[in-house]
């Protein structure tokens, strides 16, 4: 079988056991600030294991798209240098949330393993391993499938407890490995058996994760609400055994890739050694690299995009000790998007911005490792009994990209050695910091008294009033059943108030006496502290208690403006891809009241003529007044109509799609106005970058627009009246005034220099050992005329020093010259650093002329005076 039907069977399978095919999430987690990328199948499903949200079926099946180069799961060293290892793979798995639990997860287990009609693996190569206090597996594996009671293994936590990360769901395990045979065994391990695993003879292929607990911060485990199941089967790792191979690296996964990046790198495989590793670094590299940005992330210097800048950076690193010496990493991930199309045909969208965030960081990378060369050459000067110091090289590691083993080799031509012991300390602070960074357990870890709230029904699309119950009080997170005044949050079965989601603001407004209107409570927000639940941040005026009835009112102007910013955003998203190109996604979004922010993938700046363009589109839709259409759909349904998903959203089965027709339609549970006339007026006010291959848009609509063009119209009329020019020519007439002050000034600068030379020509400064030295405040003038102005005393002394300042709006300028014949011992780059120093600055620059600046002009009167002790020192 080809990996693709492996993968294709799977499935099949599942949904034949009454399994909900569901399709892989993003590498980036929706929502859980605990991952650094989705690193397995149930990442997307963890808050339906927490019991925080549910879905319309209770058995799933996935092959989910993962990877491990950072936080509790990092396999970025190992990978080229093992036959197994990867940062990006796909995890084949099947989940149970508390539908089946032990009995049936080992059963479906066994058969799709070992069927003749699915993977049909031999039973006596295969074993099994579980937790060594889980009796009842060990039983259930001899009952259910008839597994041997001598292939039974019982292990400890490290090898069968799982876990997602430092907090979650969590529970013992049960693996199923199989024998690959002696020759797969490492030289001289052919004689160990199984559970050792022989230098990779023995090879788990399934993981078994039996839901029970949720681990707190604290490692407390807390039992789930309902024992449940996730499984978890690397794809490579399965298509490796039944394609016969020994490594990853030689199934139809990934051979065809390690053979193109060979043809790239113009080299051929199994050369030796060092080559192999280089084109296996190549293969995964390119591969993680293709769906980490495809998926939203761009290289950077922190996060995700830090990481994703270290895969890259090693796989050109070893490209280029392969012998590479153009760009070629661009080439090698639109190979991987053409070949893993059957199974993700979306990657085909995003070849071409992919391979130019990637041939920019292959030629950034190229002038870092120059810097990194010479860093070293540095470093190698001051090495002390031969041994480089550790934290340089871990310096040359981190900041520039050096493998310890290519700076080993560097060091060695040298006849030096590196200080592993301090590399390996600053590695394992790094590493600390990182950790540290992404834990991010708080954010994740919810109040207990958020956890059992009800479902609430979201009635605000019809209706901006409607009857509410207070079913929940809750103050600083715990529960009340009385509230006199002040802050506190309320819970209500039913809510015309939107919360805080999908970049669009939560609505405010009141809670109001159903009999006297009167208000009873201000509301300041509305926020999911859950999936499923909805909570209305309120400031009590009157006493509020659990089961009062009152009338919820959203504040109606606030709901309307943010609503025309809400669909003037998918407005947006459908222009910018008309006239930028398919490749822009949504990378973030704000919708307020006020104003809309719109983050997109795009490398380059948006030019004037493509802003113009896009507000053009956006107001000729409003214009239009077309009207805006919602639907609920099945997500694929959805989907394959062509709606678009927005990385990083989670979506349920069931979704909302909203449609401009013919223009835009989009996956979206926001609130949006009924015809795009509603919206008014579109106009962006500002557009720039905010990371690596992102850009950002601010815009306004509405009342908003109106006020600015209102604005900007008076500000024009009002400079027209200053200018006695009307409308039609006051563009002209401000142009006439600029140009006669660009006169003005040149001739006040003429006459400022004038006046400067005439002051200079009076003075005499002293005279030391037959050279005259000079340091004086003039007033008014700009380091171009202080130049001059150096530069004529010195030709007029023949043998000069001069140090000459000025103060402008408080800042100091200063200006240095000293004539050839004294720059050996007197030097003017160093003048001026003192004299900037003493007035809070810095200067510099050669032995013969330089300048500085300073934002003390009280210290200058001083620091002039004490030049000429100086340089009657050195002279």
């Amino acid at each position: 079988m080809t990996g693709n039907e492996i993968r294709a069977k799977f499935l099949e399978f599942f949904a034949r056991e009454g399994h909900k095919v569901v399709r892989s999430s993003s590498l980036v987690p929706a929502n859980d600030p605990t991952l650094l990328f989705t690193n397995a199948g149930m990442n997307q499903f963890k808050e339906v294991f927490l019991g925080l949200e549910k879905r319309d079926y209770s058995r799933a099946a996935s092959s989910q798209k993962c990877v491990r180069a950072g936080g509790k799961h990092n396999d970025l060293e190992n990978v080229g240098y093992t036959r197994r290892h990867q940062t990006f793979f796909e995890m084949l798995g099947n989940f149970s949330f508390g539908d089946y639990f032990k009995k049936d997860a080992i059963a479906f287990a066994w058969e799709l393993v070992t069927s003749p009609q699915w993977f049909g693996l031999p039973k006596d190569r295969l074993y099994v391993t579980v937790f060594r206090e889980d009796d009842e597996a060990e039983q259930l594996w001899q009952k259910v499938a008839g597994v041997p009671p001598d292939r039974i293994f019982r292990l400890d936590e490290k090898d069968n407890f799982w876990q997602m990360g430092e907090t979650g769901p969590c529970g013992p395990c049960s693996e199923i490995h199989y024998d690959q045979g002696p020759d797969a065994a490492a030289p001289g391990r052919e004689h160990e058996r199984f559970p050792s695993d022989a230098g990779d003879r023995f090879v788990e292929i399934w993981n078994l994760v039996f839901m029970q607990f949720d681990r707190a911060n604290d490692g407390t485990l807390t039992p789930l609400p309902s024992p449940s199941i996730d499984t978890g089967m690397g794809l490579e790792r399965v298509t490796t055994i039944l394609q016969g191979q020994l490594s990853n690296y030689d199934t139809d996964l990934l051979r065809p890739i390690v053979d193109h990046a060979a043809e790239l790198l113009h080299v051929h495989r199994h050369a030796n050694e060092r080559t192999e590793i280089a084109l296996r670094i190549n293969a995964d590299h390119a591969r993680a690299t293709a769906f980490l940005i495809h998926d939203g992330v761009v290289p950077s210097n922190e996060g995700r995009g830090y990481v994703l800048r270290k895969i890259m950076r090693r796989a050109m690193r070893n490209g280029r000790l392969a012998g590479a010496a153009e760009p070629y990493l661009h080439k090698l991930t639109g190979f991987v998007a053409d070949l893993m199309k059957f199974a993700y045909p979306e990657l085909q969208e995003s070849v071409g911005r992919v391979a130019r965030i990637v041939k920019d960081e292959e030629h950034r990378y190229a002038s870092t490792f120059q810097v990194a060369e010479r860093f070293f050459q540095d470093e190698v000067k001051s090495a002390v009994n031969g041994v480089l110091p550790g934290a340089a090289a871990f310096k040359l590691y981190d900041t520039y990209g050096l493998a310890l083993d290519e700076q080993e080799e560097m060091a060695r031509e040298v006849g030096l050695t590196i200080d592993r012991e301090s590399f390996a300390a600053e590695m394992e602070k790094q590493r600390s910091r990182a950790r540290a960074s992404w834990k991010g357990a708080d954010k994740a870890q919810i109040a207990d008294v958020y956890k059992d709230l009800p479902a609430v029904e979201f009635i605000g699309r019809e209706m901006l009033e409607a009857p509410v119950e207070v079913c929940k009080l809750i103050v600083d997170r715990k529960a009340v059943d009385l509230v006199e005044a002040g802050a506190a949050e309320a819970v209500f079965p039913q809510t015309p108030f939107y919360a805080e989601s999908g970049g669009q603001v939560g609505d405010t407004g009141f809670l109001l006496n159903p009999e006297t209107r009167e208000k009873v409570a201000v509301v300041e927000d509305a926020y999911k502290p859950a999936p499923t639940a909805l909570v209305q941040k309120i400031q009590v005026l009157q006493p509020i208690r659990t089961g009062d009835k009152l009338i919820g009112f959203v504040d109606p102007p606030v709901r309307s403006a943010t609503m025309r910013n809400h669909t003037a955003t998918h407005l947006l998203h459908a222009a910018l891809r008309q006239v930028l190109g398919p490749h822009v996604k949504q990378a973030g979004s704000v919708v307020e009241p006020g104003r809309l922010r719109f983050d997109f993938t795009h490398y380059s700046a948006v030019t004037e003529d493509e802003r113009l363009e896009i507000e053009r589109i956006v107001n000729q839709q409003i214009l239009a007044n077309a009207g805006v259409e919602t639907r609920i759909m099945d997500l694929e349904q959805a989907l394959a109509t062509g709606a678009m998903a927005l990385f990083g959203e989670k979506y349920g089965e069931s979704v909302r799609v909203v449609s401009i027709p013919g223009f835009s339609r989009e996956l979206c549970g926001g609130t949006h106005v009924r015809r795009t006339g509603d919206i008014g007026l579109f106009k962006i006010v500002y557009e720039g970058s905010i990371s690596a291959g992102v850009r950002r848009i601010e815009a306004i609509t509405g009342e908003g627009a109106l006020e600015r063009f209102q604005e900007a119209s008076a500000q024009i009329e009002t400079a027209g009246e200053l200018l006695h020019a009307s409308t039609g020519e006051f563009l002209n007439q401000l142009e006439k005034v600029l140009e006669r002050e660009r006169i003005l000034e040149r001739q006040v600068d003429q006459l400022k220099t004038q006046l400067a030379h005439q002051q200079a020509d009076k003075l005499n400064g002293r005279v030391f050992n037959g050279a005259t030295v000079l340091a004086e405040r003039f007033e008014g003038l700009d380091s171009k005329q202080l130049r001059t102005i150096a530069d004529s005393l010195r030709n007029k002394w023949g043998s000069a020093v001069i140090v000459i300042a000025s103060v402008n709006n408080s800042t100091v300028s200063i200006v240095s010259a000293v004539s050839k014949d004294l720059t050996a011992k007197v030097q003017a780059g160093k003048l001026v650093g003192d004299v900037a120093k003493a007035v809070g600055g810095k200067g510099g620059g050669r032995p013969d002329m330089a300048e500085g600046a300073g934002k003390d002009p009280a210290a200058l009167p001083a620091a002039l005076e004490g030049v000429y002790q100086k340089v009657e020192a050195l002279l």
